[in-house]
């Protein structure tokens, strides 16, 4: 998650704040960010824990494919504020998940709930926009590639473990040349009232 405050300078804010808690990117964050003077805090994003922020601290606070607790989002925006997040819904790839005999880590992560947490957190939705396509794979070495690099997908995935599975993919793959799954993707954007 990423949020900004006021500054003078158009085009970076003087108060710019990055969250990030996976720790493999926490130290690429770090590195990547802090010349640039970005506050980076590790922070447990989830759909209840509070954030370590004042109220009303951000005019801006951007989200991609975190968890986030929308009554913490109202608080720490200013009054018309913004809120921009990009999710995936749980169904992202279900069918390679049930292949591999996984569930939904995140059953409750939709477009709905989430337009209806955002408005109970006293938020407006500006713009909601879904899109819809597929998850294609040519090549079972490209799959191996892109579940241990999501492991929330599959989640313990390894070849050993899963190598029924990836064969009996692999023989799929062959005979009809890809492999598609449903995937998809949702933009809200919300502003605290003033």
């Amino acid at each position: 998650m990423a949020a900004s405050g006021s500054s003078d300078c158009a085009h970076w804010p003087a108060n710019v704040t990055v969250t990030e808690e996976y720790p493999p990117n926490l130290t690429l964050v770090q590195q990547r960010l802090g010349p640039l003077a970005v506050r980076v805090v590790d922070v447990r994003l989830t759909y209840v824990d509070p954030m370590p922020f004042e109220p009303g601290e951000f005019e801006l606070v951007l989200n991609r494919h975190s968890a986030f607790n929308p009554a913490e989002v109202g608080r720490v925006l200013t009054q018309c504020g913004t809120f921009l997040t990009q999710q995936v819904p749980a169904s992202f790839a279900e069918g390679l998940m049930t292949e591999f005999g996984a569930a939904p880590q995140w059953p409750e992560s939709n477009p709905h709930n989430y337009v209806r947490w955002l408005e109970a957190a006293g938020l407006r939705i500006v713009d909601r926009r879904e899109w819809t396509g597929e998850l294609r794979v040519h090549d079972i070495g490209a799959l191996v590639y892109y579940l241990k690099a999501v492991p929330w997908i599959v989640p313990g995935f390894s070849v050993d473990s899963h190598a029924s599975t990836l064969l009996r993919l692999h023989s799929r793959l062959e005979s009809s040349g890809s492999l598609m799954f449903k995937a998809g993707s949702y933009l809200i954007e919300a502003r605290k009232p003033d």
